[in-house]
C-alpha cells in the first residue's frame, strides 16, 4: 500500500497507544530497518504517538534528572521568579504556575516548567555554543538556576535524549519513503528544547478552565484550540517530542477523531513519543499532530521531561513529494521553522 493510501485508510479512531520495541535501532540490517519503520509509519498514521522500550536513556540517568528537578521546583517562588521566561529574549528559563496558557478558553496551565537548550557538558554554565547563532527567537544561552547539580544532570538527560532523536530520524525517513539520509542535512544544527515541568496536585472543585496543560499539539506547546469534536486543527512546529513521564500517575490523554480522551499511562521503561505539526506541515497532515492534554487528578505531585525536537531553524517546512498528489494538493504555506516558533512562543507566553 502506498504511503497516501495508506493515509487514506488510516484508522484515526484509535482506543490505545501503539509500543514500539527499539532495541535494533542501531542494527544495520534494512530489512530489520524498513520493519521497525513500517511500525513507525502505521503509528504515525493513524494515531500520532506511541511509546518506545529500549530506548537508551539510563534509569540512572532519568532518576537524577528527577531527583533535581523536585530540589528545584521546591525552591522559593521569589527564587525561582529571578529567571522568569518573560526577562529573557529566548524564552528559557522559569515559568510559574499558570503564567503559560496552551488553551485560550482556559484560565491557565496549572504546572510550572524550566526551559533550557543545547549547551556542552563540558562547557561553563550559559556557554552560548557558536553553532547556536541561527537559532532564531532562541538563540543566546541558556540560564540555570543555583542548585546544586541541576544543570549537569538535566544536561546528561538532554543529550541522551538528543541522541535517541537524532537515531529516529532515519526510521521517520523510511516510513515516508525516502532515503535514510533525508533529514541529515536539515537537522545539522537541530532544535532541541527541554522543558522540565512539575504539575501540583489539584484538588477541591474541579475547574475545567484550569488542568495540567490544555488541549493542545506540540510546537514546542501549541497555543490554539481544537474545539471538543475537532472542528478546527492546531498548528505547531516541532518534529516530535520525547517524553518521560513519572510512573504512577496518570495525568496525560490523547483525543482521537471520534473526539475520545484516550489515557496515556506511564508505562514501566517506556518513554512516550508523540508528532509535533512540524511533521504535519512536512507530511501534509499524512502524519498525524494530535491533540492532547494533561490533568493531574491524582492527588500526588507530578513530574514530567519533554524534550520538543526540530529541524534547524532555517528549514522551509514545505511538503514532502511523496505526501502530495492531486488528490491531496499542498495544505500549508511555506514557513521557516525559526518564524513559526517565534509566533507560537510569543502567542503561548505572551511576550
Amino acid at each position: 500500500m502506498s504511503l497516501l493510501e495508506a493515509a487514506k485508510n488510516a484508522n484515526t479512531a484509535f482506543s490505545e497507544i501503539p509500543i514500539i520495541d527499539l532495541k535494533e535501532i542501531t542494527d544495520p540490517d534494512p530489512v530489520v530497518q524498513q520493519a521497525l519503520a513500517k511500525q513507525i509509519r502505521d503509528a504515525c498514521i493513524d494515531v500520532g504517538f506511541f511509546y518506545v522500550t529500549n530506548h537508551g536513556i539510563s534509569e540512572a540517568i532519568i532518576e537524577s534528572a528527577l531527583e533535581s528537578m523536585k530540589t528545584y521546583f521546591a525552591s522559593p517562588l521569589e527564587v525561582k521568579m529571578e529567571l522568569d521566561n518573560k526577562k529573557t529574549p529566548n524564552f528559557k528559563g522559569y515559568n510559574a504556575i499558570l503564567s503559560s496558557n496552551n488553551d485560550p478558553t482556559g484560565a491557565g496551565d496549572m504546572h510550572e516548567g524550566f526551559e533550557f537548550g543545547w549547551e556542552a557538558l563540558g562547557d561553563s554554565p550559559g556557554t552560548l555554543d557558536a553553532r547556536r547563532m541561527k537559532d532564531g527567537s532562541m538563540a543566546g544561552a541558556n540560564v540555570w538556576p543555583d542548585v546544586p547539580g541541576f544543570r549537569v544532570s538535566l544536561l546528561r538527560y538532554y543529550h541522551a535524549a538528543v541522541a535517541l532523536g537524532k537515531n529516529l530520524f532515519p526510521l521517520f525517513a523510511r516510513a515516508l519513503d525516502l532515503a535514510p539520509d533525508f533529514f541529515d542535512d536539515k537537522t545539522q544544527n537541530s532544535a532541541a528544547l527541554v522543558r522540565v515541568l512539575h504539575y501540583p496536585p489539584q484538588t477541591g472543585p474541579i475547574d475545567e478552565r484550569v488542568i495540567g496543560i490544555g488541549a493542545h499539539t506540540d510546537f514546542e506547546v501549541s497555543s490554539l484550540k481544537v474545539s471538543r469534536t475537532l472542528d478546527a486543527k492546531l498548528m505547531a512546529w516541532q518534529c516530535f517530542t520525547i517524553l518521560w513521564q513519572q510512573p504512577d500517575i496518570q495525568a496525560l490523554q490523547v483525543c482521537n477523531t471520534s473526539g475520545e480522551w484516550i489515557d496515556a499511562p506511564s508505562i514501566p521503561g517506556t518513554l512516550v513519543i508523540n508528532l509535533g505539526d512540524q511533521f504535519a506541515r512536512w507530511t501534509n497532515d499524512v502524519f498525524k499532530s494530535t491533540v492532547h492534554r494533561a490533568a493531574n487528578r491524582s492527588g500526588a505531585r507530578r513530574y514530567s521531561i519533554p524534550l520538543f525536537f526540530g529541524t534547524d531553524y532555517d528549514v522551509l517546512l514545505e511538503p514532502i513529494p511523496s505526501c502530495v498528489s492531486a488528490e491531496r494538493p499542498p495544505r500549508y504555506e511555506v514557513v521557516t521553522a525559526g518564524d513559526y516558533v517565534k509566533m507560537r512562543l510569543q502567542a503561548t507566553y505572551g511576550h
